[in-house]
């Protein structure tokens, strides 16, 4: 998995919802998921694919259903992503605000 492919699937709006009903229902079908979505089963599909391949989701094949699941794993090391970049924007901004203060008791 790289951060990238994590969130160039996470960037179209209706991938990122059906990360979002994942996340809340632990698992649907795709039939469920097209359903909801207003979308076509095979819409809901290709959207899909984008998720597995970037291992956001796994699917399951059981008869003619296709399971869906969120890979918490993938996601959370995604959240640990944009933490320390968080981080590392909130010292550049104190190191800004230091600056900027300093100058203005020079003033």
């Amino acid at each position: 998995m790289s951060a990238a492919s994590v969130y160039k699937a996470l960037g179209d709006p209706i991938r990122l919802e059906i990360v979002r009903r994942l996340a809340s229902c632990n698992s649907s079908t795709l039939g469920e998921l097209s359903q909801d979505l207003g979308v076509s089963r095979q819409g809901a599909r290709k959207q899909i694919q984008v998720l597995v391949s970037a291992q956001l989701v796994h699917l399951t094949q059981c008869g003619r259903i296709t399971e869906a699941r969120l890979d918490h794993a993938t996601l959370q090391q995604a959240q640990q992503h944009l933490d320390q970049l968080g981080k590392l924007w909130d010292q550049r901004l104190q190191a800004l605000k230091d600056f900027a203060e300093s100058h203005d008791n020079d003033t």
